[in-house]
């Protein structure tokens, strides 16, 4: 690139004067010219090199304003080009700090530094008015400085965005590798479950566990509904299970989870899983087609199901089970409304907290029914009655406080118990003092 040679202020004002003079050194005509003519000519020719200091001197002014005007200019421009070098500068600083890097951090931070000062000292320019000598080369530089740190940081950008690119690549590797070693772990659960095309007793017990933790979980959620809607916690469980002497006052929870598995389990008995008498509760289903319901189901989200199967089996058992167990006195209680008890009726579960701990529940119960229905050997469901002596063979205490107590009483059963062929699974039960029990 060649360089811009400077302007020479003097040789300027020197064009400027001998234009001028040029100018009022009139050839004379040829030939005759009257009197009268010469005098005036020559009167205008003295008036012309009377005012021509006056006229230098305004070119004087001129020149100097222009010549301050471009000064200025350029001041502006290496503003602008040291605000693109802090920049680009600052990008360099946050790219070193992920990764780590404390060299290529001190080096930015002595660049941001740097440029800082020429800040300060284009300020101190400003301020004693004191302007380039050689504005036009200052002008290019500038431009070619400005430009250079736009590259620079667009070439930053460019190895962060690269940077990010092979993080999210590593993710996707990593999120397959999970992917892959979840199918397997599946499909060796499938093996476990199907072998010989049956199910293992020991498995129906392991998944109610899984089902006991998400009914919890569910009640657990509604309590909190309860109370953040201002009911009386304690005076709705005496509503559930009256006359109950509860050692602790958050015991008062296993009324709400009476209840739930109250209507959860209702009908577990049958095939069809309901109690309704217009259902074909008669009608023979294969233990295969249970077992294929529960390899279908289980790997899937329960709102992936309604949504892909909305008049399956399983839909209409959620859509029922809710209407059962949500009062719409409750329901209004808890969300000011039925918005979400009319959509439930249509088959459509809002992605609210509640319905979605709801929707984990009924699923875990439904496959806990497939499960039980796959075996050989029939499958029931049992609970105790209120006042019965306690039993260890058949019963298990939600309370060990109430385990204390000489023979301690049935208040409620909370979970009830199954038995699958041999293997049965005891009940979990509420105790209450033996003085307190009824005569």
């Amino acid at each position: 690139m060649e360089t811009v040679k400077p302007l020479d202020v003097a040789s300027r004002k020197g064009k400027l004067r001998r234009a001028f003079v040029k100018a009022i050194n009139i050839k004379k005509l040829t030939g005759i010219v009257p009197e009268v003519e010469r005098v005036k000519k020559r009167q205008e020719k003295v008036n012309l090199v009377k005012n021509a200091p006056n006229l230098s001197k305004s070119f004087d002014k001129l020149e100097e304003e222009y010549e301050k005007t471009l000064s200025m200019e350029a001041l502006l421009a290496k503003l602008f080009a040291t605000v693109s070098s802090i920049k680009s500068s600052y990008a360099q600083l946050q790219y070193a700090q992920s990764p780590y890097d404390p060299a290529g951090i001190q080096r930015a931070d002595r660049l941001v530094v740097s440029e800082l000062k020429t800040l300060s000292e284009l300020k101190q320019s400003f301020l004693k008015n004191e302007f380039d000598t050689n504005p036009d080369r200052t002008l290019v530089l500038a431009e070619i400085q400005e430009m250079r740190s736009l590259s620079k940081t667009y070439e930053i950008m460019e190895k962060k965005m690269e940077c990010q690119l092979k993080l999210k690549d590593s993710e996707i590797i990593f999120l397959k590798e999970k992917f892959q070693e979840s199918k397997n772990q599946n499909k060796l659960m499938e093996k476990r479950l199907n072998k010989s095309n049956s199910l293992d007793q020991n498995h129906f017990v392991i998944y109610l566990n899984h089902t006991v933790k998400s009914i919890r979980g569910f009640v657990k959620t509604m309590v909190e509904q309860m109370k953040f809607s201002a009911w009386d916690v304690h005076v709705a469980a005496e509503t559930i299970q009256p006359e109950v002497f509860y050692y602790k006052q958050e015991h008062a929870c296993f009324a709400f989870e009476h209840f739930v598995c109250k209507i959860m389990f209702q009908g577990f008995h049958l095939p069809c899983f309901t109690s309704e008498p217009s259902s074909s509760s008669s009608r023979k289903t294969s233990k295969e087609t249970f077992f294929e319901r529960f390899t279908e189901l289980r790997p899937m989200k329960a709102r992936e199901c309604l949504a892909s199967r909305p008049k399956s089996r399983f839909s209409r058992f959620c859509r029922g089970k809710y209407l059962r167990l949500v009062h719409p006195k409750m329901e209004h209680a808890f969300f000011g409304h039925l918005h979400v008890r009319n959509q439930v009726s249509v088959g459509e579960f809002p992605e609210t907290s509640f319905c979605t701990a709801f929707l984990e529940m009924a699923k875990r119960v439904w496959l806990l029914h497939c499960i039980a229905f796959s075996f050989d050997v029939e499958a029931s469901i049992f609970q105790v009655s209120k006042g019965c002596r306690f039993s260890e063979m058949y019963m298990k205490s939600v309370a060990e406080e109430s385990l204390s107590e000489s023979e301690p009483r049935v208040a409620f059963t909370v979970v009830p118990g199954f038995r699958v062929g041999n293997t049965s699974v005891q009940c979990e039960v509420y105790l209450s003092r033996s003085s307190q029990r009824r005569t």
